[in-house]
């Protein structure tokens, strides 16, 4: 299993605040104790109420600030789990299209409605993000230059209370993995909230 740098995780928790947002389009479901899906919705970040947009941006970023190898890992695809129909191929398309397309969207729900029930009301949230990733001098200092920019999904899965009111994700994923300063489209960070009795049935749906 790789290893996550903690420099490269913070590098991207520094975009995700109001002022220096990363993100262009959020969607998500709401699902009853029993898994069952109970509405959705997809919109562009931007049009959230900025109590909405601090509240969904402290949910994404609380995967990647998260402790690197407990409660973040580095988990592989093989080339097999890139075939047709794999949840590699759902994630990527869904990357592509920017959370565009409802259609891939609610198999990601259905998928996860059924094979990840938390045993309470829960949400799940899907986040579109570019980071334009600069690049660095032989000091390591940063310049105004870009490399490339790493687009990306990121996954919360939280229980909800109340209005639909989020509580911290249980679980949660960064796609493609961001290693070395860049994106590696095999590989994929994997967030659990509690390391010693993780959602194994997530992790299962992401990796296997």
């Amino acid at each position: 299993m790789k290893k996550i740098n903690r420099e490269d995780m913070l590098e991207l928790t520094r975009r995700m605040t109001l002022k220096r947002n990363c993100f262009g389009r959020i969607a998500g479901a709401y699902f009853d104790d029993s898994g069952f899906l109970d509405g959705t919705f997809n919109t562009h970040f931007l049009k959230l109420s900025q109590r909405e947009r601090e509240e969904k941006l402290g949910i994404a970023k609380a995967i990647p600030f998260s402790e690197t190898n407990v409660n973040l890992k580095a988990y592989s695809f093989l080339p097999e789990q890139e075939k047709s129909g794999s949840i590699w191929q759902l994630l990527m398309g869904l990357r592509e299209c920017e959370l565009k397309n409802d259609a891939m969207l609610e198999i990601l729900y259905e998928l996860i409605g059924e094979k990840c029930s938390i045993g309470m009301d829960f949400a799940v949230y899907i986040f579109y993000g570019g980071y334009d990733i600069p690049r660095k001098g032989k000091d390591g200092e940063s310049q105004w230059e870009s490399e490339e920019v790493y687009r990306f999904l990121i996954g919360a899965l939280c229980p909800v209370s109340g209005d639909y009111e989020p509580g911290p994700p249980e679980c949660g994923f960064l796609f493609p993995a961001f290693s070395e300063r860049s994106e590696d489209i095999h590989g994929i960070h994997i967030f659990q909230r509690n390391a010693e009795h993780p959602n194994r049935e997530f992790c299962r749906l992401l990796t296997e």
